[in-house]
């Protein structure tokens, strides 16, 4: 079977919860497929990203513009005219926004799956024209594709029966871990071990950095709080931030992979998801992963694994996210959460099953 795999601006080594699955997904399939071709952005990809060798993986690097709402569009219609003429097996598209297409490729007669991260639609970086279209890509995407994977159980739900029937519900996964000890990246930046609050995600309006941000300016009790996290077109939602940080208590950390957000991770004192709307956080089951104590928005999905009541604020507001904040950030204690059921070995099994 050979694969291809577009929606995704790549990996490794580039930022967004699309791409993070995407470069813990595709290395597993070794043993199921014969080749896998990942069409990448190529205005993303950094020197890690270029130099990257996978088995049986190969990038095909296509030209991008990186204007938002036309990016993606511009970029899955070159993916498309290149399968014309280098054919696989299965295109499997990841978000609704390239699943406009998907009629298309099923009319050059290629197997279409698609992975429905999240209903894009609902986020407020998109105009009315943006998200009219959004919608549109979603009936084209249930309409047309063989197969739907949804990573978020209640979006799948909600679809209609004939859509359901065609569909499967797959989670994200995680990896096992070990705590970093090192801390070099940490006083790189100015992080205080142990003293800090997380949040990790692309600076963008739906994540709701805003409300954390303002929560942890009205708090005596928390000295830091790091974002990692960078933006993906222009600086206007950054600065507006950096105007909420009032008292100076914010590390603007950027985009962090690898190691440095492992150290991130190792030596938070807490980590907090302040989202408007998610489709299955990935940062959430990694902060997870690390046992870091937690408050997130009450939001679906924040809901696929159930935490304890004191773990949830109410969206979009920073008053109650402080009261969450200052309750758990009193307790050192590390937390166990039951993760058995998120695995990424189980994930590639259950994509080859639905291939």
């Amino acid at each position: 079977m050979r694969i291809a795999v577009i929606g995704t601006r790549g990996f490794p080594d580039i930022q967004g919860g699309v791409e993070r699955h995407c470069e813990y997904l595709y290395p597993r399939f070794g043993g199921f497929v014969e080749a896998i071709r990942v069409y990448r952005r190529r205005p993303y990809l950094s020197s890690m990203s270029k130099s990257a060798h996978y088995p049986k993986i190969s990038f095909v690097d296509i030209p991008s513009t990186r204007i938002k709402g036309f990016e993606a569009v511009f970029h899955t219609f070159l993916c498309c005219m290149h399968l014309l003429f280098h054919r696989v097996d299965v295109v499997h598209i990841h978000n609704i926004g390239p699943g406009m297409f998907t009629p298309l490729l099923r009319l050059f007669g290629l197997k279409v799956v698609i992975t429905y991260h999240s209903p894009n639609y609902e986020h407020k970086k998109w105009g009315a024209v943006a998200k009219m279209i959004l919608r549109m890509s979603e009936s084209l995407s249930f309409g047309f594709a063989n197969k739907i994977i949804f990573v978020n159980k209640f979006q799948m739900e909600k679809a209609p029966a004939s859509i359901q029937k065609k569909s499967v519900y797959i989670p994200n996964g995680i990896d096992p871990i070990t705590r970093s000890e090192a801390t070099n990246y940490l006083k790189k930046i100015g992080a205080l071990k142990g003293e800090y609050i997380l949040g990790v995600g692309r600076l963008t309006p739906e994540k709701g950095f805003e409300y954390l941000v303002e929560a942890v300016n009205n708090l005596d009790c928390v000295k830091q709080l790091v974002i990692a996290g960078a933006a993906d077109h222009g600086d206007g939602y950054l600065q507006r931030l950096k105007e909420l940080d009032v008292n100076k208590k914010v590390i603007f950390a950027g985009f962090v992979g690898g190691e440095n957000l492992r150290q991130l991770y190792s030596h938070a004192r807490m980590f907090v998801l302040s989202s408007e709307n998610e489709g299955f956080p990935l940062v959430m089951l990694e902060a997870m992963n690390y046992g870091l104590p937690m408050v997130v928005s009450d939001i679906p999905a924040t809901h696929l694994i159930e935490l304890s009541q004191e773990c949830y604020a109410k969206k979009c507001d920073a008053n109650d996210l402080a009261d969450k904040i200052e309750k758990t950030y009193s307790n050192e204690q590390a937390y166990e959460y039951d993760l058995s059921g998120y695995d990424w070995d189980n994930v590639a099994r259950q994509t080859i099953e639905a291939y």
